[in-house]
């Protein structure tokens, strides 16, 4: 470390970029071309290990060798130059190409459609536009366009002065940690919640409004990385089949590998996959896959310019083949072993500063007594040389690449051990 974090250059940029938008969330400038597998550079020289990796963005580290191979291979450049309008124009290889990334790891609707169908949807009116709506949690976070944000509710300011929709939300489980000491606590919370989620559907139901569907993250990450036992998440499944709702699963953030698994929700055991499952962030892309019946009839239903970006898709299949050869999805679970026991055991020696520590593979947390005191510790680790992330109330996140092994976890235990014993 060379100097505090944001330091003078990152303030300087700062205060350019405020002249141009609103920079208030930004923490500090970055040195991409400095920066190397868990390591990430800022553009005073700080060197600073990431357990954040840009949001949990960053599969298999800063400026990996395979990656760079990748764009340096002639047959790959007009790949990057010329994005097509896929919907309409895709490259000779594009199936192919997907069968690589996507593909390697269902209808809408009805077709005989009414006139009344086809005017009414076109002035926001049933029965063109019908009365659904989706069944979310709170806590949860999908999205900031309109729908997504219907069925978000993990910040205020991510909602606040935009309308919205009257869509059912549910309570996610609040665990007791450890989980061991409160297995009947924590049984009966989550029959609460189930049971809520029925009320509610029905609720719906008699209010003429149809729940289409229930939205679900495998462990809710912007809302305090909060946690359910894989059996809460197979009743769901099962409530969604009765009552004939889609069960839409969100690893947008927990898929691409962090919980020891490329799917978290792989971690369930589902006899029934659900119906529709959306990714993005380490996945180099964003999308769902869905199951055929949930297969659009009609095309332009859905929809847009690009409809993705082959150069993502050749990435996430480099990704992929990196991933498989240097077994990351173990590491994820060994690394993460190793980060999950020494937060344990920080929790143990400083139960004042650290509570409810909670993990699955690298994908870990911890609760703060308070907001300011979790803000002030990720700020000291800041400046002795971690990146550590925020999320809920007064959680903190680890988001590491999947290439963070044992000795980054020790390495940073080690760092955040002497804060600890030092806070005051």
């Amino acid at each position: 470390m060379k100097t505090e974090v944001p330091g003078p250059r990152s303030r300087e940029l700062m205060k350019q970029l405020n002249g141009i938008q609103n920079a208030e969330a930004v923490h500090f400038f970055c040195n991409y071309e400095e920066s190397r597998g868990n390591y990430l550079v800022d553009v005073d020289g700080n060197r600073m290990l990431d357990l954040y990796s840009q949001i949990s963005s960053i599969p298999i580290g800063y400026s990996h060798p395979s990656l760079i191979k990748l764009l340096q291979q002639p047959q790959n450049l007009s790949t990057f130059i010329n994005r097509p309008a896929l919907g309409i124009l895709p490259p000779e290889n594009f199936a192919d190409k997907l069968k690589e990334s996507l593909l390697s790891s269902k209808e809408r609707g009805h077709n005989n459609v009414t006139k009344e169908e086809l005017e009414s949807c076109m002035i926001n009116q049933p029965p063109g536009c019908p009365d659904y709506a989706m069944l979310s949690f709170m806590g949860g976070f999908h999205g900031r366009t309109l729908g997504c944000l219907a069925t978000t509710h993990s910040k205020a300011i991510h909602k606040l002065d935009i309308p919205s929709l009257d869509w059912p939300i549910a309570p996610f489980p609040r665990l007791k940690y450890p989980l061991e000491d409160f297995v009947k606590e924590n049984q009966q919370e989550e029959a609460r919640c189930l049971e809520e989620v029925e009320d509610l559907i029905v609720k719906y139901r008699k209010k003429k409004k149809i729940v289409a569907g229930i939205i679900v993250e495998p462990i809710q990450s912007e809302g305090g990385d909060n946690h359910a036992s894989d059996d809460f998440f197979r009743k769901l499944r099962d409530i969604a089949r009765k009552h004939g709702c889609a069960f839409l699963v969100d690893e947008v953030q927990t898929g691409g590998g962090c919980t020891g698994k490329f799917w978290a929700h792989e971690h369930w055991g589902l006899d029934d996959p659900a119906d529709v499952v959306t990714f993005s962030k380490k996945m180099m892309t964003g999308g769902f896959f869905h199951k055929e019946e949930f297969r659009p009839n009609a095309p332009y239903r859905i929809f847009n310019t690009w409809l993705g970006d082959p150069s993502k898709n050749l990435m996430l299949a480099e990704v992929i083949k990196v991933i498989k050869s240097e077994d990351l999805l173990n590491n994820a679970t060994h690394a993460g072993k190793a980060l999950l026991t020494g937060l344990l055991d920080l929790q143990a020696r400083y139960p004042h500063l650290i509570s409810r520590v909670r993990g699955r593979g690298t994908f870990c947390s911890f609760d703060a007594p308070n907001d300011a005191t979790r803000n002030k510790l990720i700020t000291i680790a800041r400046n002795k040389g971690v990146v550590l992330g925020g999320c809920g109330d007064r959680s903190i996140r680890f988001r590491p690449t999947l290439i963070f092994k044992d000795h980054h976890a020790h390495l940073f235990l080690n760092i955040f051990s002497d804060i600890l014993a030092n806070f005051k």
